[in-house]
């Protein structure tokens, strides 16, 4: 009898024991997967994706637009299919617990509307009371579909039909003999509506990551007063963080993009440059990160402050955008 006893309690014990280490092993494997998911997205060529593109859909053409439009399509593939894909609307682990890269995947489904609103609104029409491209009209709903929404439809689902939609508008784009070909107008007015949009989303950029310091304060000039803005949390000042990075990592592929569709009529402006200056600007803010946590520090201190530093490159991307506007919007 002692015996038994004895062997039952050296199979609980061995039962026991292999529960803990399969315990330790899953909370190994889940942290692995969440690093490895959290893994930022690298930038992309986006004439050789396009090309790349060309070649998969058989076309000969490589017309203006083509880039910008097939960019704008690479950027919601990165969303969907980056290593653990969407995670903003997950429902389980590890994908719940991360924050970094679903603020960074806002950011860049951000800019990725705004490209696709001014395709649709101002890049595809010859004019203000020209029909809009059917394909675009199509697209562009789908991109705004609610961000966070896992199931009845999905989010996912929902943007991949933006995808095709964009497809579609880029192979009647490459095709002159389409019975209904699509069109992009690489001109001077239409660049500079859309680099109107841009100023706002990064002045917005720039004022978030400023409130992130320890002492922020911004002055409301029709009031004559000043008035506090409330200053980010302490918990939220990564997930601003990400989510500008992540704007700026879409921005960067559209500004190359814009460079090569318009690059007639940005050498005509001699504006050639100041598209450089935004580029080589995203391109500063998307540096390696060194560190791994965000760092804010106050003043001069010993540690550095990330949202700072991006918030002045951001900055100066916006005052070039303003250059860019001026040029355009001159006769």
């Amino acid at each position: 009898m002692a015996a038994s006893e004895f062997s039952h309690e050296a199979e609980s014990k061995g039962f026991a024991w292999f529960l803990g280490i399969l315990f330790a092993l899953s909370i190994i494997f889940i942290i692995v997967l969440a690093g490895y998911w959290s893994i930022e997205p690298k930038p992309f060529d986006v004439i050789a994706e396009a090309k790349a593109r060309q070649n998969a859909q058989g076309l000969d053409k490589f017309p203006n637009g083509y880039v910008y439009a097939n960019s704008l399509v690479h950027i919601a593939e990165v969303l969907l299919y980056k290593p653990g894909g969407y995670l903003t609307n997950d429902v389980g682990v590890p994908g719940l617990l991360l924050d970094n890269i679903p603020s960074w995947e806002y950011g860049a489904l951000i800019m990725l509307r705004d490209g696709a609103s001014a395709l649709r609104n101002h890049l595809a029409r010859a004019q203000s009371q020209s029909a809009e491209d059917p394909d675009l009209a199509r697209a562009e709903p789908y991109f705004y579909y609610e961000r966070n929404s896992w199931a009845l439809p999905s989010t996912e689902a929902e943007y991949e039909k933006g995808i095709s939609a964009l497809h579609t508008y880029m192979t009647r784009l490459a095709d002159s003999e389409h019975k209904n070909p699509g069109h992009f107008y690489s001109r001077a007015d239409n660049l500079w509506q859309y680099v109107e949009i841009i100023i706002k989303r990064l002045g917005g950029i720039s004022t978030r990551l400023a409130a992130s310091t320890d002492r922020y304060e911004a002055y409301d000039i029709q009031q004559e007063k000043s008035a506090a803005i409330s200053q980010t949390t302490w918990l939220k000042l990564d997930d601003e963080f990400w989510q500008a990075r992540g704007s700026c990592w879409a921005l960067l592929h559209i500004l190359k993009a814009i460079k090569w569709d318009f690059r007639l009529i940005l050498e005509d402006k001699r504006a050639m440059d100041t598209v450089e200056i935004m580029i080589h600007e995203m391109e500063n803010a998307l540096a390696p990160i060194t560190s791994p946590v965000i760092l804010n520090g106050d003043g001069y201190g010993i540690s550095a402050n990330y949202s700072l530093a991006m918030a002045s490159y951001v900055s100066r991307a916006s005052a070039a955008a303003l250059d860019l506007r001026d040029v355009m919007n001159r006769g």
